[in-house]
């Protein structure tokens, strides 16, 4: 997503991956990021989709994510709201864990930010039905 601010608040930037672990040093360790889901078949469904956002500014706020279709009529996922509260001239990281999603066709979903329940900002997750190739006779062989 790219970097938009309003007011005394900006989304520096936002990362899809698959899972998101709280270090005891208070440090986000992301595992597999990515900007695509490449998936054999559809539909598919993920046992986990993480979307971490990186805020800049000050004041407290209400997040909401979203996952829609590309056609923007569906709603794949979208989550409680919660709190983060950035201190003056500080940061906050609010990440969002979606457990079991499903996507039904490929293409590029819209994940929408949304602060205290306006929208905010939104970016592109491309769904990628990789078309897998038979496997040749010649490759069969060994």
């Amino acid at each position: 997503m790219m970097n938009k601010k309003q007011n005394n608040l900006e989304l520096v930037y936002t990362l899809f991956c698959e899972d998101v672990r709280f270090e005891a040093t208070n440090h986000l360790s992301l595992m597999g990021v990515t900007h695509q889901v490449v998936v054999p078949r559809l539909p598919v469904t993920m046992i986990k989709f993480a979307v971490v956002s990186h805020w800049r500014g000050e004041g407290q706020y209400l997040s909401e994510v979203r996952v829609l279709t590309p056609d923007r009529m569906q709603t794949v996922a979208v989550s409680q709201p919660t709190s983060f509260v950035i201190p003056p001239d500080g940061y906050a990281d609010n990440v969002t864990i979606f457990v079991n999603m499903t996507f039904y066709q490929a293409g590029d979903h819209v994940v929408q930010m949304l602060v205290n329940s306006s929208l905010f900002a939104e970016g592109v997750l491309p769904v990628i039905h990789a078309e897998q190739q038979p496997v040749t006779q010649s490759e069969r062989v060994n």
